[in-house]
């Protein structure tokens, strides 16, 4: 059962490693952020569109880099389109604990959307490889430095 899982969690990688969702640059976005992991090489750049009501009308990336990170950035943008940025927040406080914690140490980070959280398990291994963190973590640090209007995002000083 257990290599079943792996084997599941690691089709889910590839395919959005190799065909990741989302991918481009889009019209009308109205913040940015770009993303560099030295460590490795990876780097990305986001693209929020915030429409008038305040929520996550579209996001994009783009860049180069592991099939971690890749397949990372295309299963956050499919997880907030519609989103508003604290429930965007929540989610990336969420994934960040859960790449990086065992699950006693969680934060709460308030309500999330528990369909997203099941899918970004397929995220979970790299808890094991310190060095893989920093790629599955790359999107959405740079997710959330384009939230806040900061326009470069590293995995350096993000605490781990």
């Amino acid at each position: 059962m257990f290599d079943d899982l792996r084997d599941l969690y690691q089709e889910v990688i590839l395919d959005h490693g190799k065909n990741p969702r989302n991918f481009g640059k889009p019209d009308g976005f109205n913040r940015t952020a770009r993303g560099d992991n030295p460590m490795c090489g990876d780097k990305i750049t986001v693209y929020l569109t915030l429409g008038s009501d305040g929520r996550i009308a579209d996001v994009r990336f783009d860049g180069r880099g592991c099939a971690i990170s890749q397949a990372s950035a295309s299963l956050m943008t499919e997880m907030l389109k519609g989103k508003e940025p604290k429930e965007a927040e929540a989610l990336f406080g969420a994934f960040h604990d859960m790449c990086t914690k065992d699950e006693e140490e969680w934060t709460d980070h308030g309500p999330l959307d528990e369909e997203a959280m099941d899918k970004l398990q397929v995220l979970s291994g790299v808890r094991e490889f310190p060095m893989r963190v920093k790629c599955a973590t790359l999107a959405w640090h740079t997710m959330n430095a384009a939230l806040h209007g900061d326009p470069v995002a590293s995995t350096e000083n993000a605490g781990f």
